[in-house]
């Protein structure tokens, strides 16, 4: 009983500190902007697409958009360890300073994805169609012409390599984290086509016509973070023994888990064709990439981070050593181990013309 009342206790003040922040930030909404005629990749056309997003601070400010991750949102990325430590006052990204723009991208959030009503008839979208809805929420939606940074952190790291490419000329800094400019390949793609592949091998998932959520949805999301996120240092320390091991894990698989089983094999299945590695040689803008060493999911030994950058200009890696306190792939989405480099780019980096 002691226990379950410091658990409830523990997440009562997390959800007030929670709510706490979301309110510190100045000006801060959360908005929909519908894209007309948005034409994906495959050809397919819908007639209106929304785009979720938030933003903070004034729209006069200089501008930055910050790219989620697979199966998040723009608003998660204000928790207590990314926004916390970027947007408050005197900070890298001070919300007084800039305009923040953080979109949802299609899939997620308050963005169209298949949830919404189409099913399995969402069209198949992948990494360029997100990206496209982005250019479009930030030019017709905010009638921005330029940004100062496109940040983005995993999937969204990915497709700040994209945003380098296809609009070499909109942003001054590109700053992709825990992301590499190659195709799914290795562990990473393997572990994806294991989530996709649980799911639709589902009984329970009836072809995406499912009445309630598939039970392999959240096994196989559990079984993929723990594979492939967490770091090995410290999964060990925090599950030193099996017994803790299995506390761990029986913690993880019995967590409250909202998601809907067609969004996430969307979500998973839109890197499948990513690949921007040869044609890097476009981007124009000042560059750092972020990485931890313990990434699973982009280990460095891999030697395609070095390769790549050296193939641009104006471009460099932050490595972050291995320790206990690093997170593996998870370890970008503390913004701790990287947010004095991304303020001093932010004060040197030349503007473009």
């Amino acid at each position: 009983m002691r226990k379950f009342l410091m658990l409830c206790l523990f997440m009562f003040v997390y959800l007030q500190s929670s709510v706490t922040l979301a309110q510190t930030f100045p000006n801060q909404k959360t908005e929909v902007w519908a894209a007309k005629k948005f034409q994906f990749h495959t050809g397919e056309v819908m007639a209106s697409l929304n785009i979720g997003y938030t933003t903070l601070g004034n729209p006069a400010g200089e501008p930055v958009v910050i790219l989620h991750g697979t199966t998040g949102t723009g608003t998660g990325m204000l928790n207590t360890a990314f926004g916390a430590e970027l947007f408050g006052p005197g900070q890298p990204l001070d919300a007084a300073k800039y305009f923040i723009v953080l979109p949802d991208s299609i899939g997620t959030g308050k963005s169209s994805k298949p949830s919404d009503g189409m099913r399995t008839k969402f069209p198949r979208y992948n990494y360029d169609d997100m990206v496209l809805a982005q250019y479009r929420l930030l030019t017709e939606g905010l009638k921005l012409k330029h940004v100062r940074m496109v940040l983005g952190n995993s999937m969204g790291g990915m497709q700040t390599w994209l945003w380098g490419i296809q609009y070499p000329d909109f942003s001054d800094i590109l700053v992709p984290m825990a992301a590499m400019p190659s195709e799914m390949s290795g562990r990473n793609w393997m572990m994806r086509r294991l989530i996709i592949d649980s799911i639709r091998n589902d009984p329970e998932w009836m072809q995406g016509n499912y009445t309630k959520q598939p039970k392999s949805l959240q096994f196989a999301s559990v079984f993929y973070a723990i594979g492939t996120n967490g770091g090995n240092q410290s999964l060990q320390r925090q599950a030193p023994t099996r017994e803790k091991a299995d506390q761990l894990l029986n913690q993880r698989l019995n967590a409250p888990f909202s998601g809907d089983a067609n969004d996430h094999l969307y979500q998973w299945d839109a890197s499948r064709d990513y690949n921007p590695l040869n044609q890097i040689d476009k981007i124009k803008a000042t560059m750092l990439a972020i990485n931890s060493a313990d990434d699973e999911r982009n280990p460095p030994e891999l030697n395609v981070m070095s390769n790549a950058l050296a193939r641009i200009p104006n471009a460099r890696l932050l490595l972050i050593p291995a320790s206990d306190q690093t997170a593996g792939h998870g370890t970008t989405g503390q913004a701790k181990w990287w947010k004095n480099d991304v303020d001093a780019l932010l004060q040197t980096a030349p503007r473009l013309p």
